[in-house]
């Protein structure tokens, strides 16, 4: 390691995470070091203006196979940007940033917001969240503290 390098924490390929900006206390995501930008399961989507401020209102439905229990949530739209999905079609979404929080740490991530029912997982965490922030071991999970504990 070299000088003024800090050990970097060991994340698997799945981690509870939590995303406290937008009332998310604890949600499941996938570590996925192939895909650049994160996307959160998001659906009835309405952007509004506050004050002269794009804003979203979303519900968010944080427990995989439940359709039933949901969040409803509300953030500034900082972009918005064509993300190519595995399809290879492009798709445009809107972008909000909030804080993740994974294990004892929390910093800023941007997030698309796309309907994920058909994915296995609500939350999908790509390289620009992470990138200089945690290592990834792919053969483990759940290596973070739960948000919860």
């Amino acid at each position: 390691m070299g000088k003024g390098e800090s050990v970097r924490p060991t994340v698997g390929w799945r981690e509870w995470v939590s995303l406290p900006d937008i009332g998310i206390d604890r949600i499941k995501g996938k570590i996925d070091t192939g895909a650049r930008t994160s996307a959160l399961h998001a659906v009835d989507l309405h952007q509004y203006f506050d004050e002269g401020v794009l804003r979203i209102r979303f519900r968010v439905y944080p427990v995989q196979r439940d359709s039933t229990s949901h969040l409803t949530c509300d953030a500034e739209v900082i972009d918005e940007r064509s993300v190519k999905i595995s399809s290879g079609v492009a798709e445009v979404r809107p972008v909000i940033r909030t804080n993740l929080c994974l294990g004892a740490s929390c910093w800023p991530i941007d997030l698309t917001l796309t309907d994920r029912a058909s994915m296995g997982f609500r939350l999908l965490l790509g390289r620009r969240a992470l990138q200089r922030r945690v290592l990834v071991d792919p053969s483990r999970s759940f290596l973070s503290l739960d948000p919860t504990s």
